[in-house]
């Protein structure tokens, strides 16, 4: 879909159910209310481009029987929504079974984002899940995972980032040895301290294995940080805020609010998180009281236009999976040159470091 031929209705509306699926309440009368059947059509389409169509099939509950879309789209819907949930209980037994593997080999990851998240989802197999992303506190824990991984007779794909990526059971899965992605070695965000630290989880599989992720503080650092580096380069979509927006929810009063702002700070952030607080109030209905510290920017516009021009990391572009190497490569450029005005504004220093370590990356 070209965005300049996605109307603004259509956009509203989108935005206006997935209001109603991350709160689970009614979606409020709008404007764009009724859709005609090609505006359905295109609000469905964008969903998927965005990967939020779970989320916005349950705010299709929140809607009254007159404002639905026509029954044929709505079938669609309901089998595209049962497809999510199907592939994430695929994706929890593999990351069960691949902790479960580490485990026996004495290593203990760190779950980034992805299924820990899901989970603050009122129905978390909704949540479209995307790979198995995994933070290894050291080189040795980090060497010693991709020698076990090698070892089942996997081949694994260095990143320019560094990180390593391969297929587990059909599912792609990421090794990190950066924990959040800030670059500009000035910036530096606490390494020590409660608000720093992990925490246990129940995984949502048949073994109950119990996961570790970043406490509250630090996976909301983690996620500010994970969505400007996508939005500085091929794209950012929906889901991302999704989960930041119910993050702030859930965590509020597990977050240590002044330490996280101080650490936004420090570590270049400070004109980016409020634009991306005001589109968790502004676009999303998140509470503004429930926002981690009350900082906003007066209009989430110049970071609306990245997402609906990008998609989910450039999928409104094409699929950078089935691109060659080197097309990736220039587009990802590219991306970075278009979006130059919004990085020197928002996040420069970060930007800067950012593009210098891809850059260092590519020539490996």
């Amino acid at each position: 879909m070209d965005r300049k031929k996605t109307s603004e209705p259509v956009r509203a509306a989108l935005l206006a159910l997935l209001r109603g699926g991350l709160w689970e309440q009614d979606v409020k009368p709008h404007s764009c209310f009724p859709l005609s059947r090609d505006s359905w059509e295109e609000v469905f389409l964008l969903s998927k481009q965005q990967t939020v169509t779970g989320v916005a099939f349950r705010g299709l509950h929140h809607l009254p029987d007159g404002m639905l879309p026509p029954e044929s789209l709505l079938l669609r819907w309901m089998a595209a929504a049962d497809g999510i949930e199907r592939k994430n209980k695929e994706m929890n037994l593999a990351l069960d079974s691949l902790l479960t593997l580490f485990a026996r080999h004495g290593l203990h990851p760190i779950l980034q984002k992805g299924q820990g998240l899901a989970s603050l989802y009122a129905y978390p197999l909704l949540r479209e899940c995307g790979d198995i992303d995994l933070y290894f506190v050291d080189e040795k824990e980090f060497e010693s995972a991709s020698d076990s991984i090698q070892a089942q007779g996997i081949r694994l794909v260095r990143k320019a980032d560094g990180s390593l990526m391969y297929s587990w059971h059909g599912v792609p899965v990421e090794h990190h040895i950066r924990l959040v992605d800030l670059y500009h070695p000035h910036h530096r965000y606490p390494k020590t301290g409660s608000a720093w630290g992990f925490r246990d989880m129940v995984l949502p599989a048949a073994s109950g294995l119990r996961v570790t992720v970043p406490a509250p503080s630090l996976n909301l650092l983690l996620q500010y940080a994970h969505i400007l580096k996508h939005a500085l380069g091929r794209g950012i979509g929906l889901r991302q805020l999704c989960d930041l927006a119910l993050s702030c929810d859930k965590w509020h009063t597990e977050v240590h609010h002044a330490i996280l702002r101080e650490a936004c700070l420090q570590s270049g952030l400070g004109k980016w998180v409020p634009l991306l607080h005001t589109f968790l109030t502004d676009c999303l209905g998140l509470a503004p009281d429930r926002l981690p510290y009350p900082e906003a920017a007066p209009d989430a516009r110049p970071l609306l236009d990245i997402i609906w021009r990008g998609g989910n990391f450039g999928q409104q572009k094409g699929s950078p999976s089935v691109q060659p190497a080197m097309l990736r490569k220039v587009q990802t450029a590219d991306a970075f040159r278009r979006n130059l005005c919004f990085a020197l504004h928002y996040a420069p220093k970060e930007a800067f470091g950012l593009f210098i370590n891809l850059l260092k990356g590519q020539a490996r």
